[in-house]
């Protein structure tokens, strides 16, 4: 469902009675050349999104009544959308993805149509659904009616905002399978009656926003973590978060931490406890570098890290040295550049002369800062590259903020160099992006 076309034949599968539904209401959407189709095609699908069928919807119809009030479009989109979304629980077998997310329709939230859940199709469209995404302000009932039907969610993604419905907590609690869960919290009242609930099924955690009265306890019984991610702004958003510092997660691999004023002996310690099992760790430059000890921690307590996305300040070059020897699994690495941390040259000399394993560099440039490298120092540095044993094809990605001008790529000179190297093999990927990219943010 991706295009009008797609659209316009899944509105040629609506029953006759439908249709006629939606000439009551004076919506006519012409159909050229499109007969009942031959296959049944909403019954193929086993991914339904309402926020994807209002966004299709507002394009198809804006085309074909383009002389109606705003408040008629939007009226008229939810009542095609409603029979849409009711095709498809009643002709879909099993559903395996359901987002009702809401949709931002001229520039009004709406809610998605939820009452399908009283249909008795839908007890067989639900019953093996395995990824949710929904918000909190839903009707307490269609969260209940949902538990008596959906055990064995795997993937539950949640925006929780102005309160938490006991429905959805009946959700929770009935879960079996829970594996990943994604939360976004927004000053709700009651959340932790719903946290406390979350099984030890859990392996991916994680948590963003925050309100005053969370309290981080119901993260004990997660003894099951692979993944944590925990992203806010204030520590005031939680009661204890005292709590992380002796907590043991025996298989947590990726640590992602993005907290202002966050002190630094707590994750310290928390390293000290886990750091041995960590795989990746993504910290977040909000996180207070009055000192060294956290780069230190990191060199000490995780050995065996294979991606590190770190702040080294640009007079604690030898940090950098000693995670290197410490860390000598490391595969990626993203260094901070520019302002108060390390600029590249030094990284990039350091990275050539003391890394073992690495393959990716990602050079992340704070605020306005600009690549200063000559296009002579960016050739030595390819030429070291080059003569590493083992000798490894490197793949290097700078990140900037949007509005900066004079990036790496605007450079003929350096450019040039980059090209002769992708050539030779020396470099096999090289790109350079925004801080938006979420193949390079973790937090996105």
């Amino acid at each position: 469902m991706h295009t009008c076309k797609s659209t316009l034949t899944l509105i040629a599968c609506l029953p006759n009675e439908l249709k006629e539904i939606l000439n009551k209401n004076e919506i006519i959407i012409a159909t050229p050349n499109f007969k009942f189709p031959i296959f049944n095609y909403a019954s193929f699908c086993r991914v339904l999104s309402t926020r994807r069928v209002h966004k299709m919807l507002k394009k198809l119809l804006r085309n074909n009544q383009q002389f109606i009030s705003s408040h008629i479009l939007s009226t008229n989109i939810d009542i095609v959308a409603q029979e849409i979304i009711n095709l498809f629980i009643k002709q879909i077998p099993s559903l395996k993805q359901l987002d009702l997310f809401k949709f931002s329709q001229l520039s009004t939230w709406k809610r998605p149509t939820t009452h399908f859940i009283s249909y008795p199709e839908a007890k067989v469209c639900l019953k093996n659904l395995s990824e949710l995404h929904c918000y909190s302000n839903i009707s307490s009932d269609f969260f209940f009616q949902l538990s008596q039907i959906c055990h064995n969610i795997l993937l539950l993604y949640l925006y929780i905002e102005e309160y938490v419905p006991n429905g959805l907590v009946d959700l929770i609690s009935v879960q079996k399978s829970l594996k990943h869960f994604n939360i976004k919290i927004n000053c709700a009242h009651s959340i932790n009656s719903l946290m406390e609930k979350l099984p030890n099924t859990i392996t991916k955690l994680n948590l963003y926003g925050g309100c005053d009265d969370i309290s981080l306890s119901f993260i004990t019984n997660l003894t099951n973590l692979k993944e944590l991610q925990l992203d806010f702004y204030y520590r005031k958003y939680f009661k204890n978060l005292e709590i992380l510092q002796n907590i043991i997660f025996p298989q947590l691999q990726i640590l992602k931490f993005k907290c202002e004023l966050l002190n630094c002996k707590l994750l310290i310690k928390f390293l000290k406890n886990n750091g041995i099992n960590l795989r990746e760790i993504y910290l977040c430059d909000h996180i207070n570098y009055n000192n060294n000890s956290l780069n230190l921690s990191i060199a000490k307590f995780c050995p065996f890290l294979r991606k590190l996305s770190i702040g080294i300040k640009n007079n604690e070059l030898e940090t950098l040295k000693i995670i290197f020897v410490s860390c000598q699994y490391l595969e990626s690495i993203k260094i901070w550049c520019g302002g108060s941390f390390l600029n590249e040259k030094e990284a990039l000399g350091i990275v050539v002369n003391y890394s073992k394993n690495i393959y990716e560099i990602i050079l992340d440039y704070k605020d306005d800062v600009e690549f200063e490298m000559l296009p002579e120092d960016l050739e030595i540095f390819f030429v070291n590259w080059s003569n590493c044993l083992p000798q490894r094809a490197l793949s290097l990605v700078i990140i900037y903020d949007i509005y900066i001008i004079n990036n790496l790529d605007d450079n003929d000179e350096n450019m040039k160099i980059i090209d002769k190297y992708i050539k030779l093999g020396i470099i096999k990927k090289f790109k350079v992006t925004g801080r938006n990219d979420k193949e390079f943010n973790p937090y996105i």
